[in-house]
This record gives structure tokens, sequence and C-alpha cells, in this order.
């Protein structure tokens, strides 16, 4: 795992801005330093040197990881695998 940044606040619309040291994609999953998923970014924000990400928070206790550092896992989730249902007849 790499450290990409440190989580600053959390937003009023529920989600956590995050400003990053390193890059990222969309639908990176973030983790604390012990691998414990933390936040998945949804966009990223800002100046194209120092950009921000939101992210939204995949844990309850979202507060307590506030002014700590955050790392990138190894494999994002491919999003372009679509689950499909059979129809019933």
């Amino acid at each position: 795992m790499q450290e990409v940044g440190e989580i600053m606040h959390l937003a009023g619309s529920g989600r956590v801005i995050i400003q990053l040291s390193n890059k990222l994609v969309e639908g990176q999953i973030l983790c604390d330093e012990k691998g414990t998923r933390v936040a998945k970014v949804m966009e990223l924000i800002g100046p194209v040197r120092r950009p921000f990400a939101s992210a939204t928070p995949l844990t309850n206790n979202i507060k307590r990881y506030i002014g700590k550092s955050v790392f990138a896992t190894e494999h994002s989730p491919d999003n372009s695998k679509k689950k499909f249902r059979r129809r019933k007849k």
C-alpha cells in the first residue's frame, strides 16, 4: 500500500475531503494503516498540482479518521463488470 493523502474534514453532504499527495483514480478504495477500508473516491476536485478527492465513507465511525493518513489499495475494483440477473419465466 502507498500513502496517498490525509483526510481533511467531513463535508455537509456526508462525504470526506482528502488532500492528495499521490495520484488516484475515481473508484479507488482507501484504507488506514491497518488495511481497514475507510472510503471510496468518487471524484477528484481542485488544482491539478495538489488535488483533493471527495470520497464516500465506508465506515460508520469516519470522524475518528479525520487528520489521519490514508493508503490506496493495490487493486481498485473493476467497475466495468456488471452482474446480471436471469429473468424468471
